[in-house]
């Protein structure tokens, strides 16, 4: 039986996947999405649902300001609910040492036209009501917004259907075929496929896809845990930061709630393979990060020995990567949060969460044609805040799949970056 042909093959149904499956199926290129569980089934489901600009490392902000004016029109796009509401963005400042450092970046946002902009402590006070303590400001960008991560996600795998892609959930890819310097095709759990460009947007596990092809991507797992509260009568549209949680206000009243200090970092054979890279970032946020062993470490050295095979099987035995939460960290942060707003202490705990994400050594993703394997293409390393920025990044990736060049300069986020001697470039986000 002659295997399908596809013209562009996608590993991952989290929103990069998904993004750059409708944007390459609006081309009418023949599209397959491969998803091992359920589409937004870990991290892209699993977020806060910030949309923003504000906060960002400099490289990404001209993309994630060209993303911004994607995502006012996406529900229509899309023909789908998918909360969508712009309500601003506010970074509270505990003291003058960080409202400089909001500063210091507002130059990078000023330079691009963005319209952030610092707060005095009575305007924050006026922008969140009810807000306690003492605030000398904060960094506020109105045009920043929220949306559900679930549906939105979802909604691009359904629009991707309808534009002529093929959605396949609970199938694992097995390995990514080769031949003539290039890739041929996808072995999976249900057979093979051929195709003459495979994405590669596997989340947590697209370093390991990877590494068979002679491509060593620097990549290591970090746990972040969620809260939902209670439902409140409506008290904000702003997301909320500070430096001890974050927050969001959904559309059914509940909030969204995150401790922001605190991640939890998976220590695994690859965790020596790029320590060189990561160890700058990781001192820098020594105190936000606690060193976890367990099962993941097992199954990193699992995968030393046992390669593509042993990856395969990982997979097939997780469909979907669901660790539990730091309910630790996430009662602390629900005491915060209570601090912060005194008239909802009346919530409750609903239900807590916790995603896997994949973080690269400078906090920003890898959106590039993979060198030296030609029809090779990586859309990944979003470092937790990839769901805002998904839907530009997958714009771009389809771009760079059917036309050979994007519309937006994607060279910071190049491959190369880890494998040209160069230390790597520091996150300049705030």
């Amino acid at each position: 039986m002659t295997a399908p042909h596809y013209d562009v093959a996608v590993i991952g149904g989290g929103i990069a996947g998904c993004t750059s499956a409708y944007y390459l199926a609006r081309r009418g290129l023949k599209v397959i999405v491969l998803e091992k569980g359920e589409i937004a089934g870990e991290q892209s489901g699993r977020n806060w649902g910030f949309v923003r600009q504000q906060g960002r490392d400099p490289r990404e902000i001209p993309l994630m300001m060209a993303c911004n004016r994607l995502w006012q029109g996406l529900e229509a796009e899309l023909e789908a609910d998918i909360e969508w509401r712009q309500g601003g963005l506010l970074y509270l400042a505990e003291d003058e040492a960080r409202l400089a450092k909001y500063e210091d970046w507002l130059r990078h946002a000023r330079d691009l036209q963005l319209d952030s902009r610092l707060l005095s402590s009575r305007e924050t006070a006026d922008r969140l009501p009810g807000l306690s303590g003492t605030w000398p400001g904060a960094l506020h960008t109105p045009s920043d917004g929220q949306a559900d991560p679930v549906k939105t996600t979802r909604a691009f795998a359904a629009a991707a259907e309808r534009h002529g892609a093929e959605i396949r959930t609970g199938c694992v890819v097995e390995a990514i075929d080769t031949g003539g310097g290039g890739v041929t095709g996808l072995r999976t759990e249900t057979g093979e496929l051929r195709a003459d460009t495979v994405l590669v947007a596997a989340g947590a596990w697209t370093s390991r896809f990877l590494r068979p092809l002679g491509l060593d991507l620097p990549q290591l797992y970090v746990k972040a845990s969620v809260l939902r509260t209670t439902p409140a009568p409506e008290t904000t549209k702003l997301g909320v930061w500070c430096h001890k949680l974050g927050m969001r206000q959904r559309r059914d009243g509940r909030f969204n709630v995150a401790p922001w200090q605190s991640s939890d970092f998976y220590v695994v054979p690859d965790s020596l393979r790029y320590f060189r890279h990561f160890w700058p970032n990781l001192m820098a946020r020594r105190r936000e990060i606690q060193l976890r062993v367990g099962r993941e470490t097992v199954d990193g050295v699992r995968f030393l020995f046992g390669g593509g095979r042993e990856l395969a099987r990982q997979m097939k035995s997780k469909r979907m990567l669901d660790p539990a939460p730091n309910r630790a960290a996430l009662d602390r942060a629900f005491g915060d949060f209570g601090r912060l707003l005194p008239a909802l202490n009346g919530l409750a705990i609903e239900h807590t969460w916790a995603g896997v994400i994949e973080a690269t050594p400078d906090d920003i993703p890898v959106l590039d044609a993979a060198p030296g394997v030609r029809g090779l293409a990586i859309a990944t390393g979003f470092s937790g805040h990839g769901f805002g920025i998904g839907p530009i990044a997958g714009r771009l990736m389809a771009e760079l799949i059917a036309d050979g060049k994007p519309s937006l300069d994607l060279q910071a986020f190049r491959y190369a970056r880890f494998t040209d001697g160069r230390p790597p470039q520091r996150d300049a986000s705030v």
